[in-house]
């Protein structure tokens, strides 16, 4: 499998189905929803790396629901296709300017979805997601899962090694404990804010004096990747 998960937002179920079949076939992991409702608490529960979402939807329209994903911090990162029968410009302007990466009018084929779908993937997907990141030297290789410091192996456990990750791909921003514990442990894991404390000790041990320095102290706030000076 791509280890990827897309979710499929329509009340079709016909068409759920067929995309749901050509997803099978590319080797995708997939979610459904009929209306926003669903979708939404797909979203927040499980998180899937992109979603396919219907323009005309029961109750809140797909550019609804495009619109609040893009207003939320937690979700404003997933990409998303339009699936859309409206051909006029001004929708695909529309439905660009909340937010979507991409635009497919319906019918389309199998084929185009799952090509337009990888392209959208491979622009949205960080280095150190599928591809290594080097910073200072230290790499991080996620397909090996294996950290180098200049050129030597740095060894470490598997909560420092995602918490690493998380860091190298969302660098020079300030996280609080709480949101550290969301985007690494997940939210459905009870998980005290001094558990963070303790893996970023871990963690910067582990990366040595050569590297600690990356990960630093905001104070009264939480945590940081940088490779310039705090």
């Amino acid at each position: 499998m791509s280890g990827k998960t897309v979710l499929i937002v329509d009340d079709e179920a016909p068409i759920r189905e067929m995309i749901a079949i050509a997803l099978e076939m590319a080797d995708y992991d997939y979610l459904e929803a009929g209306d926003a409702r669903e979708a939404h608490a797909l979203i927040v529960d499980r998180k899937p790396d992109l979603i396919l979402l219907d323009w005309m939807l029961p109750g809140t329209s797909g550019v609804e629901l495009a619109r609040r994903l893009k207003r939320d911090e937690h979700t404003a990162e997933i990409p998303i296709i339009m699936l859309t029968a409206k051909v006029e410009e001004d929708n695909k302007i529309q439905g660009l300017e909340v937010g979507a990466d991409d635009y497919i009018t319906k019918p389309f084929s199998p084929r185009e979805l799952v090509a337009r779908l990888k392209a959208v993937l491979r622009r949205t997907t960080p280095p150190g997601v599928e591809t290594p990141v080097d910073v200072d030297g230290l790499r991080l290789d996620p397909v090996c899962h294996r950290v180098t410091a200049n050129g030597g192996a740095v060894n470490m456990g598997p909560t420092e090694y995602k918490l690493l990750q998380f860091f190298m791909t969302h660098q020079e921003r300030v996280y609080t404990r709480n949101q550290l514990l969301d985007q690494v442990w997940g939210g459905n894991v009870y998980v005290e804010e001094r558990t963070v404390d303790v893996h970023i000790r871990r963690l910067r041990k582990a990366l040595g004096p050569s590297h600690d320095y990356l990960i630093q102290t905001v104070r009264g706030t939480g945590y940081r990747f940088s490779t310039r000076a705090a």
